[in-house]
């Protein structure tokens, strides 16, 4: 039998974050004898999902962090890598702005095809990282071969107007195994007594603790909430750097009783069925994956106006700007019109073009495709 083309993703660390999660759906719904996934990761720790990457036969190789003061020494790991694995003709790198070194180092070793892949659409700020990230993105496009984005917002604000009107720019929709997220009230049931919270009104979010993600507005809302509103129960699943700083925050405001901390789970599906409201109120997305699941799931969506058009794929999703009492307003109606009868079970992610099969298919295709 033929070995599969193999193809390098470059990423930070596979963790149990959106965008991970997004490449790990692809690679579980691709056809593996005939393409396989290896990754270049930034942490020489131990990610999420790197058993399961082994045990579907893909490589983990690492490079030190980017460090604008040191990359000198960046560069020459991604050299010396690239000198002693002249096997790959098409890299995938994922870094956002920073994607411009393994990129340019990929060109300097003649690898072919080299996309650089928009997932955000604004960079995170610090007085060291700013003009670091505008050097970086403005010579993106001198490396890449290739622009993917996961929004036409995502793209336009990586790349720029004169790319996202080329042939090579394509939007690839942050798909998902839809079926998965169909409510089950089974499901439901099992989950809310395993949880303790037959008789709540239950809040989830999910995503990394990061200012970003903006947690401390959650904690606002239960806060709030709480005071005139006792049968409610707020789920917040994810790790991150900002935890610890959040979990303070909830005991200094005495919410204990209101907030719960479920770390990295993998039953997000399951969570959205015995759930009744999804909160996502980040300062900034390039889509926000984990919203057109909670659609998929049949699950009133609250987000942040930010996110882009197409991660409104249902009625269910509304988008409100980052004020304390237009959010606590539209829980307080989906408190009042809640009821415990049958969820619908709309398929708002096939519908709106996110279902896993196709879009894998059609990465898979273009690999195959490209391949020199």
């Amino acid at each position: 039998m033929k070995s599969p083309i193999r193809i390098l993703h470059v990423v930070t660390r596979m963790d149990a974050a959106g965008l991970e999660t997004l490449i790990m759906n692809f690679y579980r719904n691709i056809d593996r004898n005939k393409v396989q996934f290896d990754f270049l990761t930034h942490r020489s720790d131990k990610g999420f999902y790197d058993d399961e990457i082994l045990s579907l036969g893909g490589k983990i190789y690492n490079v030190p962090p980017i460090n604008p003061f040191h990359h000198h020494t960046y560069i020459k790991a991604l050299d010396d890598f690239f000198d002693s694995h002249n096997e790959y003709r098409i890299i995938h790198s994922h870094i956002n702005t920073f994607s411009m070194y393994p990129l340019r180092s990929a060109m300097k070793h003649r690898i072919p095809v080299r996309i650089s892949h928009s997932h955000i659409d604004n960079a995170k700020k610090s007085l060291f990282k700013i003009p670091f990230v505008l050097y970086t993105k403005s010579h993106l496009k001198d490396y890449a071969t290739d622009f993917f984005a996961c929004s036409d917002m995502a793209g336009k604000w990586m790349f720029g107007d004169s790319i996202t009107t080329n042939s090579k720019y394509v939007v690839l929709k942050n798909a998902i195994d839809t079926k998965k997220y169909l409510p089950q009230s089974e499901i439901r049931v099992k989950l809310r007594k395993a949880l303790q919270c037959e008789d709540k009104f239950v809040l989830l979010h999910v995503g990394r603790f990061t200012e970003q993600k903006n947690q401390q507005f959650i904690v606002k809302i239960a806060k709030k909430l709480s005071n005139s509103y006792k049968n409610i129960l707020f789920l917040l699943v994810g790790e991150g750097p900002l935890k610890f700083k959040i979990e303070k925050s909830v005991k200094k405001e005495g919410l204990d009783n209101y907030i719960k901390f479920l770390g990295v789970r993998k039953d997000i599906n399951q969570l959205m069925m015995a759930a009744d409201c999804f909160l996502f109120p980040s300062k900034y997305e390039g889509l926000g994956i984990v919203a057109i699941e909670s659609q998929t799931a049949n699950l009133p969506t609250l987000v942040s106006n930010v996110l882009p058009e197409e991660a409104n794929i249902s009625p269910l999703y509304h988008a409100l700007p980052l004020k304390l009492d237009l959010w606590c307003d539209m829980i307080l109606q989906s408190i009042n019109g809640f009821s415990n009868k049958t969820r619908e079970r709309h398929n708002y992610g096939l519908q709106g073009g996110y279902d896993i099969g196709t879009v894998a298919g059609w990465l898979q295709n273009f690999y195959l495709e490209n391949w020199k």
